[in-house]
């Protein structure tokens, strides 16, 4: 085919993309009013509930709602001083509870899902089975048994019990994520380490982990957010004394059966949500990357 020819057909050949149709101005319009909205009514909630925090507590259900009208301090105050609860005491249980879940849960999913990525040996099928399995039951199914072999071993009651709880939940999904990702960096790189005299566990954490960073703050951020906001299982295997409960659980003193302090729960909601959201921040870079890579490979 002459030059001429060619250069011909290429110009005569539409652009990729230029065959699709292209949307109308009433349909985009249409389709960013419909985020907008969606936007607002996802966003809606949480600002309310910032709202509510500046309100005294005569005010906060009132049935004319104002903004920042007669906003005060004086909730976050209560509650940081310990008149409504030992706030700061909750807040550290579960800034130990939820370190010690994501380093341990991440390091043991790591392990795990290095091991099953990288090794065939007997029972590896059935492993990675057992954990898909676990992540079948609701989580109020898990109460009981539970309950039973945290008493067995003499941890009902204490935080390293519901850090193991904790763990036992998050370690199935992060080893699946991160064993997705493991996949998908290539075994070259295992092999140049071993030629230049690594050990197995050599190679895992000065080579493989650096390149798996997408991957652990994904599977690191589940953890701490599993151990963070959890509930039904802080109030489940904590004691019943008020200093070893967790932020969730603390929460629930200011709704009892007979009255509800929305003003001081509030500002204590709007606290427990500030590290959380500065934990996203710090791995948000890492967390779309992350969730494709993990799910895509396999």
């Amino acid at each position: 085919m002459s030059i001429e020819a060619a250069t011909l057909r290429t110009t005569a050949a539409p652009a990729p993309g230029r065959s699709r149709r292209r949307r109308s101005r009433a349909a985009s319009a249409g389709l960013h009013a419909t985020l907008a909205l969606a936007s607002l009514v996802a966003v809606f909630p949480v600002f309310w509930v910032v709202v509510v925090s500046f309100k005294p507590n005569a005010k906060a259900v009132e049935t004319t709602p104002t903004l920042f009208q007669d906003a005060t301090w004086q909730n976050y105050a209560d509650v940081l001083s310990g008149d409504k609860g030992a706030f700061l005491q909750w807040f550290g249980n579960s800034v130990v509870i939820a370190a010690a879940t994501t380093v341990l849960g991440v390091t043991l999913a790591a392990t795990t899902a290095y091991a099953a990525s990288r090794f065939r040996f007997p029972g590896r099928g059935k492993l990675l089975l057992a954990f898909l399995l676990v992540q079948m039951f609701p989580f109020a199914v898990l109460i009981v048994p539970l309950y039973n072999i945290l008493l067995s071993m003499g941890l009902q009651g204490s935080a390293p019990g519901l850090v193991l709880v904790y763990c036992s939940t998050a370690i199935p999904f992060c080893t699946y994520m991160l064993k997705g990702y493991f996949d998908g960096i290539p075994q070259e790189i295992d092999e140049a380490g071993r030629v230049d005299g690594l050990a197995p566990f050599g190679v895992f954490w000065r080579l493989v982990l650096p390149l798996a960073r997408p991957g652990l703050a994904v599977t690191a951020f589940y953890a701490f957010i599993t151990a963070w906001s959890e509930v039904a299982f802080a109030s489940a295997f904590l004691s019943a004394d008020d200093g070893s409960k967790t932020l969730a659980v603390g929460l629930q003193v200011f709704v009892q059966q007979n009255r509800a302090e929305w003003g001081h729960l509030s500002a204590a909601s709007v606290m427990v949500a500030i590290p959380a959201v500065i934990v996203f921040y710090l791995v948000q870079k890492f967390l779309v990357s992350g969730l494709s890579s993990g799910s895509v490979k396999g």
